[in-house]
């Protein structure tokens, strides 16, 4: 069983906060498809490791966790615009490809687990009808991506959603922040296709017996008429 992901519209997310204080219906969570390359790669290491699987909210642990650039993984992900917002009753967690259950129910279990032991059994039922193996990793002390040199810089420890809120990006927003992206690489496009042209032209000049046809290059045409 992996914990904290699962889908939201069919697509991947990282479930950041449960429950929104004052709105237990809604989550904060981050689509893992749309991060950069490194972030998600620190993100999901932190989420699969020991300490993330055994943490409450993975936020917690992401408050904890820096990426190779010294930033705080949470802080970026928030500063980036990549936390949303996105009702539990849509959010099916799944801890692998067979399993799968909506976030408000286990929103439920989970709560009702601090006034009983009648919810744990649930919860193991759902564990074991819905193939989760129910197994725990034990706790990992170390902080996960912590270079030596920060471990004494002090960190904040158990995070809140409404810490969040105020800054969370629409879909309007986060798509100008797409098309801005967009702009950038197709202007990084045209340099590389300039530079691509100069490197041709000098080629050709260097070998002028080289010649295209269909996009290939051929010195047939310079042997026919050597040999002519």
């Amino acid at each position: 069983m992996v914990k904290h992901v699962g889908k939201h519209n069919d697509k991947k997310v990282i479930i950041l906060f449960r429950e929104v204080p004052g709105e237990a219906h809604m989550c904060l969570v981050a689509y893992s498809d749309l991060l950069p390359r490194m972030m998600h790669d620190e993100l999901m290491k932190a989420v699969e490791s020991d300490i993330g699987q055994n943490a409450q909210e993975i936020s917690d642990v992401l408050n904890r966790t820096y990426m190779s650039d010294g930033s705080i993984l949470l802080h970026s992900l928030h500063r980036q615009g990549f936390i949303k917002k996105a009702p539990c009753n849509q959010v099916l967690v799944t801890p692998n490809a067979k399993s799968s259950v909506r976030l408000d129910e286990l929103n439920g279990i989970l709560n009702e687990m601090k006034n009983g032991e009648e919810a744990v059994k649930r919860l193991a039922e759902i564990d074991n009808s819905r193939g989760m193996t129910g197994k725990r990793r034990p706790a990992d002390p170390k902080e996960v991506g912590v270079p030596p040199s920060s471990r004494g810089i002090p960190v904040e420890g158990t995070v809140s959603a409404e810490q969040y809120l105020g800054e969370v990006l629409s879909d309007a927003d986060l798509a100008a922040q797409r098309a801005t992206q967009a702009a950038d690489m197709k202007r990084q496009a045209q340099v590389l296709l300039a530079e691509a042209a100069r490197l041709e032209t000098e080629a050709a000049n260097l070998n002028p017996t080289t010649t295209k046809a269909n996009g290939k290059t051929t010195k047939a045409k310079a042997i026919k008429k050597q040999t002519a």
